[in-house]
């Protein structure tokens, strides 16, 4: 099908402003790494911009010798993965007899949920029943007050909603039970959107840093964000490597160990995401087209 000229034209401009955004947001990244990988006079003289000058380890080294960053990014694997999975399990709990016509309070049940998007507790009194619930200081409090979203639920709802009535009537004819039929049938079906879901929540708990300064005391039990953070706030680091290891501090310039700081902590979900990319599209459009 040939295209007339002002299709053309619009696909042109189409095209270009898209890449416009990607670059927007792939060329910061780019500069980050740059920076963490070139060596103190680069950084100094500012000749470093979308490519390492003078490649050099160095900040690297110092942050993985100097600064609590394996421990913090074993933290933020735990957050991620328990918290990730008991969103994903909780989610498919409620949505799955929610999406069910015959469900008693069906209508109750959603509308009160979904009263919770417009109308939240918000800071002061979440806190107070976390403190009450004796969850201070502990990952209890970055899991379940954020048990489930509520557009994650919905989405998942609309989902299940769309899956064939007669999947389910032919599985109760065969025998099948509640739970074998949600196993078996209703989650393998559900890999893309669970996916999709999957990579929200995972983003969500990866970066979590407003509820671990709030309700973790404890520096032992800190993720990798907050690490990055009081690096890019305080000289702490720098401090300590100029007292223990002189020779090292005199290689490194706070921008490197900051610069690599931001990549440890961004790599794992660049690497994640390509494996989830698959099924995102499908997921997030989940309900956009009805037949």
């Amino acid at each position: 099908m040939k295209h007339t000229r002002g299709e053309k034209i619009f696909y042109a401009l189409n095209y270009t402003f898209l890449l416009l955004i990607g670059l927007s947001c792939l060329l910061p990244i780019v500069h980050i790494l740059a920076l963490s990988l070139s060596d103190k006079h680069a950084l100094m003289s500012g000749t470093v911009s979308f490519w390492p000058v003078n490649l050099s380890l160095d900040g690297y080294s110092a942050l993985f010798k100097e600064s609590p960053i394996l421990k913090d990014f074993k933290n933020s694997v735990v957050i991620t993965v328990i918290g990730t999975f008991l969103n994903i399990v909780f989610t498919i709990l409620a949505a799955y007899p929610l999406s069910k016509r015959y469900f008693i309070g069906r209508k109750f049940y959603s509308f009160a949920i979904i009263f919770t998007m417009i109308f939240s507790a918000g800071l002061i009194p979440t806190y107070l029943l976390v403190q009450k619930l004796g969850l201070i200081n502990s990952y209890g409090a970055l899991w379940l007050p954020g048990l489930i979203t509520v557009w994650n639920l919905l989405v998942l709802r609309s989902f299940f909603e769309g899956l064939p009535e007669e999947l389910e009537e032919a599985s109760r004819i065969d025998g099948c039970s509640e739970w074998r039929l949600i196993f078996q049938i209703v989650l393998p079906l559900s890999l893309p959107v669970l996916a999709a879901l999957t990579l929200f929540y995972g983003v969500g708990h990866w970066n979590a840093f407003m509820n671990v300064l709030i309700y973790i005391n404890d520096s032992n039990k800190l993720n990798l964000a907050v690490l990055v953070q009081q690096m890019i706030q305080n000289q702490s680091l720098m401090q300590e490597l100029t007292n223990t290891q002189p020779e090292l501090a005199a290689a490194i310039t706070p921008e490197g160990v900051k610069s690599a700081g931001v990549i440890v902590m961004t790599l794992p979900m660049l690497i994640v995401y390509p494996f989830l990319q698959r099924f995102f599209v499908k997921g997030v459009m989940v309900g956009a087209v009805k037949g």
